[in-house]
């Protein structure tokens, strides 16, 4: 199965959560933070108001609650927004 996103949404596969601190501490699954960037994965066609700036491969940042996550074959996937997007890493 695909996903296509509509209008002015992006689908967003996010980075790993972090499971170890700097000093080797792992942290357990509960302790994890969401992570806030990820790699678009496919974009809508925008809108008439606001075109489509980003595009599949785009590292980027996103905020703490944005989107709404979905899951596919066992995989976790975001989708959000272009407007929930911060910043293209790169």
């Amino acid at each position: 199965m695909q996903i296509k996103p509509l209008a002015d949404r992006v689908l967003v596969k996010p980075a790993p959560a972090e499971t170890k601190t700097a000093g080797g501490i792992i942290i357990p699954d509960t302790a994890k933070e969401k992570p806030l960037q990820g790699e678009v994965l496919a974009v809508g066609n925008g809108t008439k108001d606001e075109e489509m700036i980003l595009k599949p491969g785009d590292t980027v940042l996103y905020g703490k609650y944005a989107g709404n996550e979905v899951e596919l074959d066992g995989v976790k996937y975001m989708i959000m927004r272009q407007s929930d997007v911060l910043a293209i890493l790169g």
